[in-house]
């Protein structure tokens, strides 16, 4: 570059570049950094007990046969695994998936399954493909966070479902679902309160959406995280032809693999193949050969045991203390699986505030309110237990507690 060229950027440099401000659009501009990625900022301190993160318990990551199967992947076939694929995913691994999940009387085809890089992009496809400005949105009330900032960027109009302490109430669906594009729900142990829609929910669900004409998005991480080892029915096994199921491997194997998929009838899947070539062409090649190596004979049926007793076992942990300390008008679920519980504090105590003087106290969790679509109700918080050993669960506890009696 010229010694006139270099003056002539100088200026430039000198104001700090282009307004940003001005040339974001309108949709970077409604943008807003998520309230739990904010709060793990802090419990990075390693004194800091934490209830926050929606995190899997490192402990349960099969860090051995992955490494064994990436070794071999790239052995056997590495020039295949190292080049660019199909948009749909490996086939073998889609045809694994629609065996898993298909049943009798809702069999799954590999042509409907999309593998995507974490099941947060089979929502983000699903709000490109379906969503427009001012389109009625169905949630449940509350609902995953990571949902709603999906939707959020396409500017809908969200609708919160009445819900209990076992999840939606499908008579209570509004007249205003014969409008809406969908309901979007996680029947198996919601992120964030843990609680399970029971097997007459589904099928009154599933029979009320077809009144309605209402699409229905499935998301089900946490199903295999059962302590039992039962679930109710899918609601895709209800409702298939009006079902679109998501489902991952980040809570039954790592979630650095970013490997998900969605299952959808063939019209919307080939219009959410054609959104995934827009955005990443494809889900990387090598973690899909990979994590089909590690599951194709029968893995997960004794991997997974593991990680149900290992949260068994921290969810016990958290009841007790939850017992043992709190004081009298806090309320809490006791979750049958997963990896969160819900807690609603004194009327017009705020989570918020009971938060920032717990963190004084070395102690952390996700109040509430950010999960409502609607009227966020500021007495609750979400507390995580499967990445804090027993101990650490009755001490946080313990120091949570205070802060509310201190508080009341």
């Amino acid at each position: 570059m010229t010694t006139n060229a270099l003056r002539t950027l100088e200026p430039s440099r000198q104001l700090g570049g282009p307004d940003f401000e001005r040339l974001f659009s309108d949709r970077a501009r409604a943008i807003q950094s998520s309230a739990i990625r904010e709060i793990l900022k802090i419990t990075e301190r390693p004194e800091v007990i934490s209830f926050a993160g929606g995190l899997p318990a490192p402990a349960t990551f099969p860090v051995g046969p992955m490494r064994t199967a990436f070794e071999r992947v790239l052995s056997d076939c590495g020039r295949e695994a190292l080049q660019y694929s199909t948009t749909e995913g490996f086939a073998p691994l889609r045809e694994w998936i629609a065996a898993r999940i298909g049943t009798p009387q809702a069999p799954v085809s590999a042509d409907e399954v999309l593998i995507v890089s974490g099941s947060q992009q089979g929502l983000d496809l699903l709000a490109k493909v379906l969503v427009d400005a001012g389109d009625t949105l169905l949630v449940e009330t509350p609902t995953y966070l990571g949902a709603l900032q999906a939707f959020s960027m396409f500017a809908p109009n969200f609708v919160s479902v009445p819900s209990d302490d076992d999840g939606l109430l499908p008579e209570a669906l509004p007249e205003a679902a014969r409008g809406a594009k969908f309901l979007y729900c996680l029947p198996n142990f919601q992120n964030p309160t843990g609680r399970l829609l029971p097997e007459d929910r589904r099928r009154a669900l599933a029979e009320r959406a077809r009144e309605l004409d209402l699409l229905i998005l499935e998301d089900d991480p946490y199903g295999a995280l059962s302590y039992d080892g039962e679930t109710p029915s899918s609601i895709r096994s209800l409702a298939p032809e009006r079902t679109v199921y998501m489902g991952s491997f980040s809570k039954v194997l790592a979630p650095g693999l970013r490997l998900g998929y969605v299952i959808a009838p063939p019209a919307l899947r080939a219009k959410l193949v054609q959104a995934k070539q827009a955005t990443d062409l494809h889900t990387a090649t090598l973690s899909q050969m990979a994590v089909y190596d590690v599951v194709k004979d029968g893995f997960l049926d004794t991997h997974i045991p593991t990680i149900r007793t290992l949260y068994r076992a921290q969810c016990a942990a958290m009841l007790a203390a939850l017992a043992r300390y709190m004081p009298e008008g806090v309320r809490w679920n006791a979750p049958r699986g997963g990896m969160f519980l819900w807690v609603e504090l004194p009327r017009g105590m705020d989570a918020a505030a009971v938060l920032a003087r717990a963190i004084e106290q070395n102690v952390a969790f996700v109040p509430g309110a950010p999960f409502f679509a609607e009227k966020p109700v500021i007495e609750s918080l979400r507390l995580a237990f499967v990445t804090v050993p027993p101990a650490q669960i009755d001490a946080g506890v313990e120091r949570l507690a205070g802060v509310i009696r201190a508080m009341r």
